[in-house]
């Protein structure tokens, strides 16, 4: 899994309420098991016509936002079903962090296993991110998850919360495999201990 200290990028504004995983990746496109290859399927149905068109009004769409690294979206990202392609989807397509101010818990916990920064914060401080995003590609935020700080592009800094053991694993670029090896050392004597101790099993 990618790292994730600090970056600085494109933030597309996202104001709708109740994002399900559906409208971030439609059931048709959950077939495969890889996690690449999603992110031209990313909101696929606010993204594209029946006929396979782009829909210019879409943020995505747009000029300034096809590069975008964050997300500010509106409240209850991510609700629906569990389905991990989501974060998959997002990941694919670029997106690295999204702020909201709350996010479903399914949705939120595959963001950190997937290199995903999920950021809650209040009312008040994602309309001054959203309002900032609306900007274009010129208004860059900032993430730091080392110093827990978003900073908009004109240097309003505002300070986040994350759990300590997401944080580590985010930082270091350890999912749930990543983790566990990070103890192998530990495992392996174990192992011989157990071997030595009952040969015939």
């Amino acid at each position: 899994m990618e790292k994730f200290t600090k970056m600085t990028g494109i933030a597309a504004p996202m104001p709708l309420v109740n994002i399900d995983t559906d409208m971030i990746i439609p059931k048709q496109f959950l077939k495969t098991i890889a996690r690449t290859g999603l992110g031209k399927n990313l909101f696929d149905e606010m993204r594209y016509t029946q006929d396979g068109a782009e829909i210019a009004a879409f943020v995505l769409n747009q000029p300034a936002y096809r590069s975008a690294e964050i997300l500010v979206a509106g409240d209850n990202f991510g609700c629906g079903s569990s389905r991990e392609h989501a974060p998959w989807a997002l990941l694919d397509f670029g997106i690295r962090c999204v702020i909201s101010t709350s996010f479903a818990d399914i949705f939120y916990n595959n963001c950190f296993k997937n290199g995903i920064l999920p950021i809650v914060m209040p009312q008040e401080v994602v309309d001054v991110l959203m309002a900032d995003a609306r900007k274009g590609a010129n208004a860059r935020q900032t993430v730091d998850l080392e110093a827990q700080t978003v900073t908009t592009s004109d240097g309003q800094v505002f300070a986040f919360e994350v759990d300590s053991h997401r944080k580590h694993c985010l930082i270091n670029g350890l999912d749930d495999i990543g983790l566990t090896l990070e103890k192998a050392v530990a495992i392996d004597s174990f192992e011989a201990k157990a071997a030595a101790l009952r040969p015939w099993a």
